[in-house]
């Protein structure tokens, strides 16, 4: 019988290129757990949302450290990917943006602090003006100074939270008419756009519709991630995902139409034997019903897994993978610990130095969230600073 063939081994020419890596924190076996981010993947997203909207400009949200994916990073990688736009919270942030992308143009959502135009000045960042108050500060800055960048002007169309009341457009639309008004964009913001049948959405899209016919030429954006999902209607000028590009469902109870972005896996550090009716955890929350073999796995809530994942009293806690098994939490969360459920795990794959994924292999982030009974972005932006991060591309 003839063998088959040999390949020749890949070159330097053929062989296919290694993904990119970067790596921060503490190494593998110094720290509890791995946090990967997948950075192609937040490219591909902020690519699919471009080409879903276009040709309304996308941008990108990138505060809170890019919702926890690491902001330098993200950063680079949208700059690279053709986003021109970013929104940070903070001028903090702001600079950080800036520096990675000198070209782009970048707002700060809080607004102008007390004090703070000269700053912004002279971190070319456009602050997002949510009051009058602060546009009279901005305006008398801009007279003395001589400083000609611009301004987003915040509109209030529902969320009750920043932002100038609709009934005083009318008055600022006047600005306008004057050639260097500073205006370089109006917007305001959904508070119900993970709902699409909520009527506050039609409300919102009406009334934002109505100002930007009032600042007619000014470039007006009114779409978050999920907004993005209502409709053309939606779209205006320019969108600003951000929970979508770090993989997040904008869609909530559909299908996820984004690429995952984040995974976790932590060490198990111990396998025990609990007999049925003995305790674990603090407080003696949760007792065995059954002989239960039980991980401790070395994540807390200290490394942003939250507490709120406990498995009290006979009802199990959230999951995660352990080899292909769902597991659950047992007992409560601590602070740098956690037990797990692995009594139909075979001992070769639960055990001492294996990994327990507890985001990736079919466990996302919005999975999580919901079963410690609360949002992916509260865990997105909590993940801890104890990790080994790694950056793939």
């Amino acid at each position: 019988m003839a063998l088959p063939e040999k390949s020749n081994p890949p070159t330097a020419e053929t062989a296919a290129p290694e993904p990119e890596i970067t790596t921060s924190g503490p190494p593998e076996l110094e720290t509890g757990g791995v946090l990967t981010i997948d950075i192609g993947a937040v490219q591909s997203n902020y690519r699919a949302l471009s080409a879903r909207v276009s040709p309304t400009e996308c941008a990108a949200v990138v505060k809170a450290d890019a919702y926890g994916c690491g902001i330098e990073p993200v950063v680079r990688a949208l700059a690279k990917s053709g986003c021109k736009t970013f929104f940070v919270a903070h001028l903090a942030e702001a600079r950080t943006v800036r520096a990675l992308a000198p070209e782009a143009t970048v707002y700060a959502l809080s607004g102008l602090p007390n004090g703070g135009a000269a700053a912004f000045a002279q971190a070319n960042v456009r602050p997002v003006i949510g009051s009058t108050q602060e546009l009279a500060e901005w305006d008398a800055f801009r007279a003395t100074s001589g400083w000609r960048g611009g301004t987003a002007l915040h509109f209030d169309t529902g969320m009750n939270r920043l932002g100038i009341p609709v009934d005083e457009a009318a008055a600022l639309a006047q600005r306008i008419k004057t050639p260097d008004h500073g205006i370089t964009l109006i917007m305001s913001h959904f508070a119900c756009s993970e709902t699409p049948a909520n009527a506050l959405n039609n409300r919102q899209i009406q009334l934002f519709r109505e100002l930007r016919m009032m600042f007619r030429g000014i470039p007006a954006s009114l779409a978050n991630s999920s907004g993005i999902f209502l409709g053309a209607l939606a779209h205006f000028d320019m969108v600003r995902p951000g929970y979508a590009l770090y993989g997040g469902n904008p869609t909530p109870g559909a299908a996820n139409p984004m690429l995952p972005v984040l995974g976790l896996k932590a060490h198990i550090v111990q396998v025990r034997q609990v007999a049925r009716g003995e305790t674990v955890g603090y407080g003696a929350a949760w007792k065995a019903p059954r002989p239960t073999r039980v991980a401790i796995v070395s994540v807390g809530y200290a490394d942003g897994y939250l507490r709120a994942a406990s498995g009290p009293d006979a009802r199990r806690g959230a999951e995660m993978m352990i080899g292909n098994t769902r597991c659950h939490v047992v007992g409560r969360v601590s602070m740098d610990l956690l037990a797990v459920d692995v009594t139909a795990v075979p001992e070769h794959i639960a055990r001492r130095g294996e990994w327990a994924t507890l985001i990736g292999n079919g466990i996302d982030i919005d999975t999580l969230a919901a079963q410690c009974g609360t949002i992916g972005y509260e865990l997105m932006c909590g993940m801890g600073r104890r990790y080994s991060r790694i950056w793939k591309q």
